[in-house]
């Protein structure tokens, strides 16, 4: 009688290491970098510090929860692809119905802790945008169009709108400027990403835009977009002073030239370089953002130039 193999038992720390890479740490990065700026520009200065900790705190529990969500759907998926072969369902190393509560819970959180501490908007905003991420784009965009990630880019504009709300208890026009930078910004920056993983969205059954597009195809709308994304963040003029728009400007060109850098090697066909332009975007919102705060901590007298 052969004996009977049981699973490794996992120590606490394995445990909970588990559960907080259910909520991909990495791409709750862009809460902060886009979150703070926005607030400080709400403000026109610096806000409560409990105020942005809060609003920080309930963002993260919020995108953590879609995270964990989109998990649950998606381990089909990442068990197939080698870029997410190590998330936690992929692996088995924690079971779909703990996963799925595990993110429900998180989304209940953030929704009622928004709610305590900023205001029923922000917390609204909150859960909007999980359901948005689950049941628009990971549920029907993401594996029947090319266009999924141009339109379910949008739950990750979100944690500006909730940043400005939080303060402002409304949502202006700036808000919306700063989703604009983001949606535009998140289609050249995934597609880069996907060209290099092209084979494993293939084989996962996913129409990433690489995948049913050819590479000069892409890169052109790369080009695109990234061009619109700089033509974007200029639009804040009007709400700040010369070192934003300095700063917009400089980093602006430095982002469209490496655009169109990638689409010439690729016209000539050349070795592209995707994960070097996915990197350099990362750093170009960095920079845009990083740019905002500075000027609205700075203070200075805004140009308010017309449209």
């Amino acid at each position: 009688m052969s004996a009977v193999t049981e699973a490794p038992a996992r120590s606490p720390r394995q445990v909970v290491g588990a559960y907080v890479a259910l909520t991909k740490p990495r791409v709750i990065e862009l809460l902060l970098i886009t979150t703070i700026p926005a607030m400080l520009l709400a403000q026109r200065g610096l806000p409560p510090l409990w105020l942005i900790a809060c609003t920080l705190a309930g963002g993260t529990l919020a995108a953590g929860s879609a995270n964990a969500l989109n998990c649950y759907v998606d381990a089909d998926i990442d068990s197939v692809m080698k870029r997410t072969g190590a998330r936690p369902l992929a692996r088995n190393t924690i079971p779909p119905r703990n996963a799925l509560v595990f993110g429900v819970v998180l989304g209940v959180v953030s929704f009622g802790f928004l709610w305590l501490t900023t205001n029923l908007m922000s917390a609204a905003f909150a859960v909007a945008t999980i359901l948005f991420y689950i049941f628009v784009y990971t549920l029907v965009l993401k594996r029947r169009t090319s266009q999924n990630i141009i339109w379910g880019g949008m739950a990750g504009c979100m944690p500006v709108i909730i940043g400005w709300s939080a303060v402002t208890g409304a949502v202006a026009w700036p808000a919306l400027v700063m989703f604009g930078v983001i949606f535009f910004w998140t289609p050249p920056h995934t597609w880069a990403l996907a060209m290099k993983f092209k084979e494993d969205y293939a084989r996962a059954g996913v129409p990433m835009l690489p995948v049913v597009a050819t590479a000069q195809q892409v890169t052109r709308q790369i080009v695109i977009y990234s061009w619109v994304t700089v033509v974007c963040t200029l639009l804040l003029a009007p709400v700040t002073s010369w070192v934003y728009v300095a700063v917009a400007a400089v980093s602006g060109v430095w982002f469209v030239v490496f655009a169109h850098r990638l689409h010439g090697v690729v016209r000539r066909g050349g070795s592209t370089n995707t994960m070097g332009f996915f990197h350099l975007s990362n750093l170009y919102l960095m920079l845009v953002f990083c740019g905002l705060a500075v000027d609205a901590v700075i203070g200075l007298p805004v140009l308010g130039l017309p449209f």
